[in-house]
């Protein structure tokens, strides 16, 4: 007999994707799903036709004054304690509260321009939401559950997508809930990595304090399930040890440690929250900004939502169905998530900025009981079946959420050395700001007492490092005094006359809408210098 001949003409056996990815290099060089993702959110939010592209970050003047404090810090070597920047507050104590990100910016526009400003809060945002989705993946999430959810909750935190210190709150935030998160299911020491993560996060944005209250709410709440949890076993006959009762058979007595863990944690968070320029007074300060009335009263961004737009609708979705989790918590004796549901809907709803922080902690919660109930209700499907179809593909294509390669980066690099076709913004958005009116009568508006809008005055601090202003965004450093006395300005109350002799203005730059303008051309003291129908500057008539 012969022996049998090899066959000839068949094509190799295919390698598995898992048997590819075993090398460490392969890892590196194959884009993940992850990677993808971060991709395709830089893309829609900011690269996109569609999108307000990368001027939409720059639609809040703000980082013109974070620029120049960052570029004051880098040349003084120290951070401010006074005022910079007015004419009618001159040298009055200041907290420049968010300087390491002021001192980013402005190491960042130096080296770039406003190109590199936007582009580095674009990479913190779709990092933001590229861990909602790594978080949501991580506790086993069914994977289009987990991508629905993240989008909407993308969609409802862009309407504070902005160029601004707080965008690191949203990643540093996302990431330690995923932390807390991770160590409520497996307790390690990475999570006291928390503590330094909170020196840094007190020194870039106020938003720090958001920790503290997370943190507080899983040492409460994990207590809270203790006691549940001893109570019920109480109840269902169990006899506990006898060093587990404090004498009386009934009263149970929480032992559980990792309330104490998340006590202790929570202290060391605060401690580390004081190592800052102005120590313990910055908490105060930003407790008393936070609790102003007057702030809630004007900033529209400090009011609560309204549910008129896109983003809303979308954050309207998230916020029933994350107080439908609550209750489903609840009933699980899962404290300290429906904890967080609730604290972070209550602020969601108390002021809009807070949206995006609602995201941030509750998105993946709503995912993770999302996808148990899609889970319980596709069960019986068969394989072959149009859902059994779906379920295997988010399956197989969950790993692909767990890794990275060196693509973003890669990405990030080359925007950084590419100037065409991409339009990186010159200048702030002339829709929004009077750029064509400083650029033709700059020598008329700039270094003169100028009134204008807060918005518009931080583009001047921006055109002008040493330009004095009025008013700008600092509205915690204004308050009511100077804030109720623009405000009556610009309407042109009663005792706008005399409020613009005692400052002295020399010039008036506003939008054509505002009650004054109409005053003033009526004034015989002052001259209509320049008006394109959106932008009006007045000049100050020299006496004669």
């Amino acid at each position: 007999m012969t022996s049998p001949q090899p066959l000839t003409g068949l094509a190799p056996p295919v390698r598995s994707i898992e048997s590819v990815l075993a090398s460490r290099w392969a890892r590196m060089l194959i884009p993940s799903l992850s990677d993808l993702f971060f991709l395709a959110i830089l893309v829609w939010l900011f690269m996109s036709s569609g999108s307000a592209g990368w001027q939409g970050l720059l639609s809040d003047a703000d980082v013109g004054w974070h620029i120049r404090t960052g570029e004051y810090i880098l040349d003084h070597h120290a951070v401010p304690r006074q005022d910079l920047y007015s004419f009618s507050k001159p040298g009055a104590p200041w907290f420049a509260w968010e300087w390491g990100t002021d001192v980013a910016d402005a190491a960042l526009h130096r080296a770039a321009g406003l190109k590199g400003v936007v582009l580095f809060a674009a990479v913190v945002l779709a990092l933001f939401a590229t861990t909602l989705i790594r978080r949501m993946i991580s506790r086993g999430t069914h994977l289009f559950v987990a991508m629905v959810v993240a989008l909407l909750g993308v969609g409802s935190a862009s309407i504070h997508f902005l160029a601004r210190p707080h965008i690191l709150t949203l990643l540093f935030l996302s990431v330690s809930v995923w932390m807390i998160e991770r160590d409520r299911r497996h307790p390690t020491r990475a999570i006291w990595w928390l503590v330094p993560l909170t020196v840094l996060w007190t020194n870039v944005h106020g938003g720090f304090l958001v920790l503290i209250a997370v943190l507080g709410l899983t040492a409460f709440g994990t207590a809270v399930e203790a006691y549940v949890g001893q109570l019920g076993k109480l109840r269902a006959g169990c006899q506990p040890a006898p060093d587990q009762l404090d004498g009386l058979s009934t009263r149970p007595q929480v032992i559980n440690l990792p309330h104490i863990r998340y006590s202790v944690l929570t202290l060391a968070c605060a401690a580390g929250s004081l190592i800052n320029p102005y120590g313990y007074h910055l908490h105060a300060h930003v407790v008393e900004y936070l609790r102003s009335d007057w702030i809630r009263n004007v900033i529209q961004e400090f009011q609560s939502p309204s549910f008129r737009t896109e983003n809303m609708a979308q954050f309207e979705v998230l916020l029933l169905t994350g107080l439908m989790v609550a209750c489903v918590l609840l009933q699980k004796r899962r404290i300290v998530e429906a904890l967080w549901i609730v604290f972070f809907a209550h602020l969601a709803l108390s002021g809009a900025r807070h949206v995006p922080v609602y995201v941030a902690v509750v998105a993946p919660l709503i995912a993770c009981e999302l996808s148990a109930w899609w889970t319980a209700a596709t069960q019986g499907a068969k394989k072959s079946s149009l859902l059994g179809i779906v379920n295997d593909i988010a399956a197989d294509s969950a790993a692909g959420f767990c890794r990275s390669s060196i693509w973003p980066a890669a990405v990030i690099v080359t925007l950084c050395f590419l100037r065409a076709p991409i339009p990186w913004p010159q200048d702030f958005p002339e829709l929004l700001f009077p750029v064509k009116m400083i650029r033709g009568h700059g020598g008329q508006i700039l270094n003169r007492k100028v009134l204008t809008t807060d918005q518009w005055g931080d583009y001047l601090i921006y055109k002008n490092p040493q330009q004095k202003v009025f008013v700008d965004g600092r509205s915690d450093f204004y308050g009511p005094e100077i804030g109720n006395q623009y405000i009556h300005l610009v309407n042109g109350n009663g005792d706008w006359s005399s409020t613009l002799d005692r400052y002295k203005f020399d010039a008036v730059l506003l939008p054509t809408e505002l009650a004054i303008v109409q005053i003033l051309k009526l004034q015989q003291d002052w001259l209509v210098e320049a008006d394109d129908g959106k932008t009006i500057l007045f000049v100050r008539r020299p006496p004669n």
